[in-house]
This record gives C-alpha cells, sequence and structure tokens, in this order.
C-alpha cells in the first residue's frame, strides 16, 4: 500500500484549491475521473479502508491511482468539506479542463458522433444525468445555453464524474458548434424516419419552455420523438437517451 499524504497538509491543500477546481463527490466520481484522465491534486475520504475496497470490487484499473490519491480525515472534517456527504464519503478536488482544448474539441471536423445541446436547462440532476449519458455513448461534447453552469458540482454529481470522457462547455446559441442542427420539438418529424449524421448538432429545449425561439430558428430540422396522445412529454434524459440510442443503432460510431 502507498502511503497517504498527511491530513493536515491535506486539507490545507484543498482550501486553497476548493474555489478554483471541480468537486468531484463521492467514489464514482472520482473513480472516473481518474479512469478519463482528470488532474487531481487532493482527494479524502472518512473511510479509506472502505473506499479501497469499493475500487478492488468496481475499479481495480484505478485501485493504485486511488490508493495513492486518498487521504483519511475525521469523518466531521470530510462533511465539512461537501455540501452533502455522499454515502460513500469520498471527495476530490479536480483541475477543470482548458476551455480552450473543450471548444476545440467541439469544434474539430470531421466528427464521429454528434454534440448534444442543452437550451437553457433549469435542473442541474437532469443536466448531469445527459453529461453521463453523452459520456456512454461517446458523444463529442455536451453543451449548455442560458445561466446554468454544466461544472456545478451538481450537475457533476448527477454526471458520476463523466464531465471527464466527454467535452463540456456553455455557449450561446451564436457559437454552437458547426454542423446540422437537429432540434427536438413535438411539430416536427418523426425521430424514427430519419438517420443522424454522426456530425449532427442535437439540441433539446428546456424542462419548462422547450427550445428558446434563437435556437428553433438556427434549427435545420425539427424532429418529434413518438409519444402516445394526451402525454405531454419526456423527461429531459430520457428524451437524449431515445435520440442517441437512435442515431447508434442506425449506424452511428457508437454501434
Amino acid at each position: 500500500m502507498t502511503d497517504a499524504p498527511d491530513a493536515p497538509d491535506t486539507l490545507a491543500r484543498w482550501r486553497g484549491l476548493a474555489d478554483g477546481c471541480v468537486l468531484l463527490d463521492g467514489f464514482h466520481a472520482l473513480k472516473h475521473a481518474v479512469r478519463f484522465g482528470a488532474e487531481i491534486p487532493v482527494a479524502v475520504t472518512a473511510d479509506r479502508r472502505a473506499a479501497l475496497a469499493l475500487a478492488d470490487e468496481l475499479a481495480p484499473d484505478v485501485r493504485p491511482r486511488l490508493d495513492a490519491l486518498l487521504t483519511e480525515v475525521p469523518e466531521a472534517v470530510y462533511a465539512s468539506l461537501v455540501a452533502r456527504p455522499h454515502p460513500t464519503a469520498v471527495a476530490a478536488l479536480a483541475v477543470r479542463p482548458a476551455r480552450a482544448a473543450q471548444l476545440a474539441l467541439l469544434a474539430r471536423l470531421p466528427r464521429t458522433a454528434p454534440v448534444v445541446v442543452l437550451d437553457d436547462p433549469r435542473n442541474l440532476g437532469n443536466a448531469g444525468a445527459v453529461i453521463r449519458l453523452a459520456a456512454g455513448f461517446g458523444a463529442t461534447g455536451v453543451v449548455t445555453t442560458g445561466t446554468v453552469d454544466p461544472w456545478h458540482p451538481n450537475v457533476v454529481r448527477g454526471g458520476a464524474g463523466l464531465h471527464f470522457a466527454t467535452a463540456v462547455e456553455r455557449l450561446t446559441v451564436d457559437e454552437l458548434p458547426p454542423g446540422p442542427v437537429f432540434a427536438l420539438d413535438p411539430e416536427g418529424d418523426d425521430l424514427r424516419g430519419v438517420k443522424l449524421p454522426d456530425d449532427a448538432v442535437l439540441a433539446f429545449g428546456s424542462e419548462r419552455s422547450g427550445l428558446s425561439p434563437a435556437l428553433r430558428a438556427c434549427a435545420d430540422h425539427l424532429l418529434s420523438l413518438p409519444m402516445r396522445p394526451q402525454v405531454s412529454s419526456y423527461n429531459l434524459a430520457t428524451s437524449v437517451a431515445m435520440t442517441l440510442y437512435h442515431w447508434s443503432a442506425s449506424g452511428g460510431a457508437s454501434a
């Protein structure tokens, strides 16, 4: 076993970095961030033995790295570092990827997988779930418009740390990555009759008000999801999952 850093040094380092880093809340967020190459300057746990046992069971590929990273601190100290203590009693700070590098990934052509756009999302957990889906399908990235920071701790928690497996940025509608824009709208053509190209920009409206006029105006195609009459809508993450599955099942790169 690797010797863990001293707790006082770790806490001083945490306090010095907290304002400028991304909070990884829970074992799974830390596991995914490590797995996808995040720079993690500090990580703590209230139960180091239990955290490493989880790694042995669920993530043996990153166990040596977690062994080197995790410092055990008293439970009260751990709880003071996070807004909502996670059942796994693990937390870490990660360096947010450089915006220029993220934008370059989003803009690069040709693309082998779509970009997902969330137009002014309001629910932080939903945004995180979409990022988790996008990572799972190998999407190029997730872009949000509006006021929500897609790297907010609650979004990162909902995404289980998979922000580091795809490009995640906030842009205006005028700044969207290149590619044909397919926007989901109840008045659009049935998704099942359309083949989505790998360079598609897939746009989804907010949970309450749908697509903004600006994004609807720039859409090249409007698409609708199959839905039983009198059912008003799907959850945002469900809509994204259905659309990405259709892309992959009809010959997308993830297939």
